[in-house]
């Protein structure tokens, strides 16, 4: 029923389908044709699609959280990392250090 009301409301004005003219059909049928009106819109849906979209929503969720989880375990393994570097730099001036009181002469490398 409805595409043939599409078509004959097309065929009138000659063109493209008119909104109004389609929206003016359905009114006609009184509250049936306003639920058709906003299912077709999109206003109402159905309950098997709200709960599509919620457990999809749900799904994002769960998959946000376990990825935000992951980057903190990244970020504090490089947190851990960089301190061992630190560390690793200052024994290693030390130790410069302390080879030059003992007498040692530093020899210089090619990189810069």
């Amino acid at each position: 029923m409805i595409p043939d009301l599409v078509l004959a409301v097309a065929e009138e004005t000659g063109g493209g389908p008119d909104v109004g003219k389609i929206l003016g059909q359905f009114a006609q049928y009184g509250v049936v044709g306003l639920i058709v009106v906003l299912l077709i819109v999109g206003v109402i849906v159905p309950k098997y699609v709200m709960n599509a979209l919620t457990a999809e929503k749900d799904n994002w969720r769960t998959a946000f959280e376990a990825e935000r989880a992951a980057h903190q375990v990244t970020r504090e393994q490089l947190i851990a990392a960089q301190a061992s570097v630190d560390t690793a730099n200052e024994q290693g001036r030390t130790m410069v250090q302390l080879l030059e009181k003992l007498g040692h002469r530093t020899q210089p490398t090619g990189s810069v």
